[in-house]
């Protein structure tokens, strides 16, 4: 009897750590499994845009919009959209932005991202 109520005991105990754990992950804007793919994702996506953009602007001299990149076969997309995130592609003279709008409506937590002609990836203004 003795030995049923000690492992209810840690059965318990174990309970609460293992809530506690969870319940400070979500609290503090951890990410699941599936958020953190998507978010790889989309910064891959955007990279490929990044580098479309790179090579059209050496061959035509200027940078292109979206559509632009994937009408030249410079960008191999599907789709102008990932998982909810939608692409955007804003050009200059000698700048470009590309940017994946996040999905505010269904996931009020995310955040929006950017890569420009340095290609580094960053959260947008």
């Amino acid at each position: 009897m003795r030995s049923l109520a000690g492992l209810l005991i840690v059965a318990l105990f174990a309970g609460v750590v293992y809530k506690y754990y969870w319940s400070s992950l979500q609290s503090t804007g951890a990410a699941t499994p599936a958020q953190v793919i998507d978010i790889v994702g989309v910064k891959n996506d955007l990279l490929g845009i990044a580098t479309a953009e790179r090579a059209y602007s050496a061959e035509h001299g200027t940078y292109a919009s979206l559509d632009e990149l994937i009408s030249s076969d410079q960008l191999i997309m599907k789709s102008t959209s990932h998982n909810g995130y939608t692409f955007t592609v804003e050009t200059g003279d000698q700048t470009f932005r590309a940017i994946a709008h996040c999905p505010t409506a269904t996931n009020p937590s995310c955040t929006s991202l950017m890569v420009d002609e340095s290609m580094e990836v960053q959260a947008a203004p």
